[in-house]
């Protein structure tokens, strides 16, 4: 199966890779869902909903902070680099991510929209204030600050540049990852469990426009029933071992 899904992309005309938690889970940061998953040990409605903002600013920057530290630490891994190494030959036209942890700009990848954020970034509750923690090199400074964070335009508050639960993804990131996904002959899809709308839509999207999904994932997920190839394994695993099998496929062929 893994030299069909290999001799499917180096023949490709327009290639995108669709990726979860999954596809991070090897560079230490936990899925949400299933065995250490994060919301075994967080209450969703405590800590990732706009009332849970409302109600207590603080637990949710706590939270928050927690994450960036713990994602600060953790490195892009095989299957990340693997993805920016297509990008730059020129075989992967983009990459869309339910991820907020930037591992795939860390490992190289130039077109990545985000459809549920960026975990280093901020945004004012009232005004169009915005800021890359890592790009402004404030995210040590902010880290250490133990007042709750405030917008340097306008003074209200500043919250985590994410989508939480119950809040609509952004319309120009949507409409992005839906006008991409029209143009795919193929789409890989990576460590996604298909259960979060709409960016689940995505696969969905290719395959109406007659495009194929190749999925990569330990267990069957959302997306297995429509994939036409189902590579089981860890990412990283898997696309270090596809991979190499593209290079030789586009050597042979």
């Amino acid at each position: 199966m893994i030299e069909e899904a290999a001799k499917l992309i180096a023949h490709s005309r327009f290639l995108i890779a669709f990726t979860g938690a999954g596809i991070s889970a090897e560079s230490g940061i936990p899925t949400f869902r299933g065995n250490g998953g994060l919301w075994e040990n967080y209450k969703v409605e405590e800590v990732a909903t706009p009332e849970a903002f409302k109600r207590n600013p603080k637990l949710v920057w706590e939270f928050y902070k927690m994450r960036m530290r713990k994602m600060r630490k953790a490195k892009p891994n095989k299957a990340h680099i693997a993805l920016a190494e297509l990008e730059n030959k020129g075989i992967l036209k983009g990459v869309i991510t339910q991820n907020i942890d930037d591992l795939h700009r860390e490992a190289g990848s130039k077109n990545v929209i985000e459809l549920h954020g960026n975990i280093y970034r901020v945004k004012c509750t009232s005004c169009d204030y915005k800021e890359n923690l890592k790009e402004s090199g404030r995210l040590d400074e902010f880290l250490d600050e133990d007042e709750l964070p405030k917008c340097p335009k306008c003074g209200s508050l500043l919250r985590p540049d994410v989508v939480w639960f119950g809040e609509p993804l952004p319309e120009t990131a949507l409409n992005n990852a839906f006008n991409l996904a029209r143009r795919v002959d193929i789409c890989l899809v990576i460590g996604t469990s298909g259960q979060v709308f709409p960016a689940a839509y995505i696969p969905y999207i290719v395959k109406d426009n007659k495009g194929s999904i190749i999925e990569i994932n330990p267990h069957e997920s959302g997306i297995t029933p429509i994939a036409d190839i189902f590579l089981r394994g860890r990412a990283g695993e898997v696309m270090e071992e596809l991979l190499r099998k593209i290079w030789e496929c586009l050597d042979k062929c």
